[in-house]
Order: structure tokens, then C-alpha cells, then sequence
């Protein structure tokens, strides 16, 4: 074993995960006390503007996080705002850093690195007249985008920044009546305890939805279209199949839904495949399938856990915009 296969730390593979949307926004404080903090907004240090300098140092120290810290993955950043505000009433200076990109990877600590580096630009150019100086606060302030969706720091957010940033949680299903229907000869049979049932109705739950149904039926078209019929008319908003959706003689899944499908959603269905296929080249053999039952959707999703809990977290930043597009709903 060579001395990097013993060291104790590795940067994270990520090649496996779906490039999605993310945001961070970071903040922290400088306190350069009564006297420096007028100097700095009067625009009077000996070295310049502070707060223009430092916000353009925030900028550069978001796009330069990889280079700081070894183990950082090196991302093409898309948005990168640095802003300082002061705070009359308790004389410190507030920074805060937005990033936001692509990625498969979270942008949490080019945020971090960003306020650290307006932060740093702070005392640097405020040391000359005042020596006694500190940095206190910086966190996370939140962040957005990946599998998880919406996190908040614990300690909270003002109305000010919630107004100023809008942080973004994924739609919810809250009350929102669904069914999971796991499609498998053997499983049916307890040759095999179903796995990929529980993912999907682990996400559903996830985004508050009420389950109404949970089953595992054999494969077979006539029993699974007259099973959707029937949650329809239940009124079940949402139904996950998960199995059936391959190329083998009893895969046939995708034909049940469009034998009482009253139209198909092709977007959607396209969309599963093209961001699975991120994960794997596999993706492009399902026939994963999408329709439109009364107000019901259901889908065709594949049929391993792994798949199952990767299209869930393709579908469930759509399914509550999609109802609302469905019953008429504003789904701005």
C-alpha cells in the first residue's frame, strides 16, 4: 500500500450523483468598534473604500474555495454576490456571500470562503486605525438544491434575509392522497421482500403526502389498469408503480398505464430517463412511462430500490407544481 492509499482522508466521489441546482448563502460579522466603524462608512480608511474592497474580495475568495481548502471540489460558479451591511445600532459590519451553480456537488463552502475573504479584506484595511478588531458569526446561512432540498442554520434566518434571498423548499404534498404499487411476480408471491416500495413511499412521506394505498401486486396488465382505475376514482392524486419496466416478457408496466391513460406526459417521462442516465448509462433500457388518469398521475418507475429512490428525487421538486397544473391552481 502506497502512502496515499494509507492516508487518512480522500476527496469525496461524487460521479455516481445528479448534477442539480444549489444555492448557499453564508454570513458573518465584523466588529471594528464606535470609532473605526464610522471611518468605514464614511469612506475615510487610509486604504480605501472597505466595503467595495471587500465585497470584491468575497468574490474572489468564493471563486478560489478549491484552491483553499484541498478536499473542496473545484466547481464552475454561476452567481457569485458579496454584500456588506452595516449595523448603526451595534456598530459591526454584516457580510454575507451567495453562491449558486450546477453541480454535483453543494456551493456551502464557497459561501464560507467568500464572507471569510470579505471578512479578512475588513480588517485588513481597518487595522491601521484600529488594532483591536474581531470576527464573530460566520455560518451558514442556508442552502438549497440536491436530494435534501432546503436547509436552514438552526439559529435561524431575520425577515430581512428571508426577504432579501427568498430561500427556496421544495413544493409539498401536505394531505395530498397517494398510493405506492410495487409490481413483481415474485415479491407478490414472498419469494422476496420488496425494497423499492418502501423508497418511494419513504420520499412521499418526506414531502407530507398521505399514503392511501401501499401494495405489492404480481405483473400483469389487466390487474394493475383496473387497479388504477379504481385508486382514481378513489381520488388518489399520485400513484408510484415501481417495477415492470423493463425489456422482459413480464415487464409491461408502462402498457397498463396507457390502456387508461386519458393522456400521456411525455416530459416527464423523458425527464426520467435523461437525469437517471446521470447515474447510469443503464437508464436509457427503462421504459419508464407517465400518464394522466381523471386527476391521477402514475408513473412507471423502475424497480430496483436504487433507481426507485433516484427517480423520486427527479419527480418530487414537480409533483405538487404538477397537481396544481392539473386542478387549475396558480403553479407559478
Amino acid at each position: 500500500m502506497n502512502e496515499l492509499q494509507a492516508a487518512a482522508f480522500h476527496m469525496a466521489d461524487i460521479r455516481d450523483k445528479r448534477p442539480t441546482r444549489r444555492r448557499a448563502v453564508a454570513v458573518g460579522e465584523f466588529h471594528p468598534g464606535q470609532d473605526a466603524f464610522a471611518t468605514i462608512i464614511e469612506r475615510r480608511l487610509p486604504k480605501g473604500d472597505a466595503l467595495v474592497m471587500a465585497e470584491i474580495a468575497g468574490l474572489q475568495g468564493a471563486k478560489m474555495a478549491s484552491q483553499l481548502m484541498p478536499l473542496c471540489h473545484p466547481l464552475a460558479l454561476e452567481l457569485v454576490r458579496a454584500r456588506c451591511v452595516p449595523v448603526a445600532a451595534r456598530q459591526v459590519i454584516r457580510v454575507y456571500c451567495e453562491c449558486a451553480t450546477e453541480a454535483r456537488t453543494g456551493v456551502e463552502m464557497e459561501a464560507l470562503a467568500g464572507v471569510n475573504a470579505a471578512l479578512l479584506t475588513l480588517y485588513d484595511l481597518t487595522k491601521p486605525v484600529q488594532p483591536a478588531l474581531m470576527i464573530s458569526g460566520v455560518r451558514l446561512l442556508f442552502k438549497e438544491g440536491g436530494k435534501k432540498g432546503l436547509w436552514l442554520h438552526p439559529e435561524g434566518i431575520s425577515d430581512d434575509e428571508r426577504d432579501h434571498y427568498r430561500p427556496r423548499g421544495m413544493a409539498r404534498l401536505d394531505g395530498v392522497s397517494c398510493a405506492v404499487l410495487t409490481l413483481s411476480d415474485r415479491a407478490s408471491s414472498g419469494e422476496y421482500e420488496d425494497r423499492s416500495g418502501p423508497e418511494l413511499v419513504a420520499g412521499l412521506e418526506r414531502l407530507g403526502a398521505t399514503l392511501a394505498h401501499v401494495e405489492v401486486l404480481p405483473d400483469g396488465i389487466d390487474p394493475l389498469a383496473e387497479r388504477l382505475r379504481k385508486l382514481s376514482d378513489e381520488g388518489v392524486r399520485i400513484c408510484l408503480c415501481t417495477g415492470g419496466t423493463g425489456l422482459g416478457r413480464r415487464d409491461v408496466t408502462p402498457e397498463a398505464l396507457r390502456m387508461v391513460a386519458d393522456r400521456q406526459v411525455e416530459g416527464l417521462a423523458e425527464l426520467l430517463r435523461i437525469e437517471s442516465a446521470k447515474h447510469t448509462p443503464l437508464a436509457w433500457l427503462s421504459r419508464a412511462e407517465v400518464v394522466q388518469i381523471g386527476s391521477m398521475l402514475a408513473f412507471a418507475l423502475p424497480g430496483s430500490p436504487r433507481a426507485a429512490r433516484q427517480c423520486m428525487d427527479i419527480l418530487a421538486p414537480l409533483l405538487a407544481h404538477a397537481l396544481a397544473m392539473i386542478d387549475g391552481r396558480p403553479h407559478a
